[in-house]
């Protein structure tokens, strides 16, 4: 292997300095972290006491003798699979009317974002107090002559309720959309529009394939951060924390509580993991279907 010269050992060692906070924060503030809580979840322990190993304990009981963790996951299921497709329909579809010229769209595109500079706990404090049974979204159902319903205090609502306050940061993802809108070559609708296509089929011919990699974008970290869902459900079904009847109860909720109400640290731990192997299983599903759908425009198929 021929030696590097003077000059190139130089620039290695320059370049080794600059990265190494990076690499020492990542050995021990992630990977560190990430290999003890392994180790705990092969374990049972307190916080208070040594660790005393049970092997794969806890997730034989997580899998076959926890109703709650499988409640659990059914929940985060639940949000992830209606909170996020809408948030990247109403992405888009407020991406597509912000694209056009009308008179204060700049107005409105700050109006849409705005609710994302939102701290979260207020944003879920906010609709604690508009989600109440007397609270303003009821008497908005009231003036169609529809009874709301108590949304925070009924199984069947809570998750519904959720799945609202996730509407109120689609501004996000409006943003990424309506940017890579704006990179969409003119040429492309002044073509198809010599070749007599309409506006819907404009959309769903130029628009919409230009979109799919930042539709692609939103998608999983959509899906990462359903599925971490936890400060919305903290504060928004306080005191209850979880219910009616676990009926809110996500994953990280359940770690939560077993970590830190119970100091079950091994528990969480387990939990945690089965997490993260949920995270990735449909990570690897979106990556593996995204060549099916996402267009890249130097990309030839």
């Amino acid at each position: 292997m021929p030696r590097l010269s003077k000059r190139r050992q130089q620039e290695a060692f320059w370049f080794y300095l600059f990265v190494s906070p990076w690499i020492i924060g990542f050995l021990v503030f992630l990977l560190g972290p990430m290999i003890s809580s392994l180790y705990f979840s092969l374990t049972d322990w307190d916080t208070f006491t040594p660790p005393k190993w049970v092997g794969l304990d806890n997730y034989k009981r997580l899998l076959t003798d926890d109703p709650i963790f499988w409640k659990a996951l059914w929940n985060t299921f639940y949000y992830a699979a209606v909170s996020v497709p809408l948030g990247l329909v109403l992405g888009l579809w407020f991406a597509n009317l912000l694209n056009k010229r009308i008179r204060g769209r700049k107005l409105f595109r700050t109006l849409i974002y705005l609710p994302t500079l939102v701290p979260l706990v207020a944003t879920a404090m906010i609709f604690k107090i508009v989600l109440a049974p007397s609270g303003p979204m009821n008497d908005l159902l009231g003036l169609f002559g529809i009874k709301g319903p108590a949304w925070l205090l009924e199984e069947f609502w809570v998750k519904p309720a959720l799945v609202l306050l996730s509407v109120w940061g689609a501004g996000s993802a409006t943003v990424l959309l309506l940017a890579a809108m704006k990179g969409i070559p003119r040429e492309l609708y002044e073509a198809a529009e010599v070749d007599g296509a309409g506006p819907v089929r404009q959309f769903w011919s130029i628009t919409f394939p230009q979109l799919t990699p930042i539709i692609f974008f939103n998608l999983v970290m959509g899906l990462i951060a359903a599925f971490q869902i936890f400060s919305q459900v903290y504060v928004i079904t306080s005191p209850t924390r979880g219910g009616p009847n676990n009926a809110s109860t996500t994953m990280v909720l359940l770690l939560f509580d077993q970590a830190f109400s119970f100091y079950h640290m091994g528990y969480a731990s387990a939990i945690s993991w089965l997490l993260f192997l949920v995270i990735l299983g449909f990570t690897i599903v979106a990556f593996r279907t995204a060549r099916r759908w996402v267009f890249y425009e130097t990309e030839v198929k």
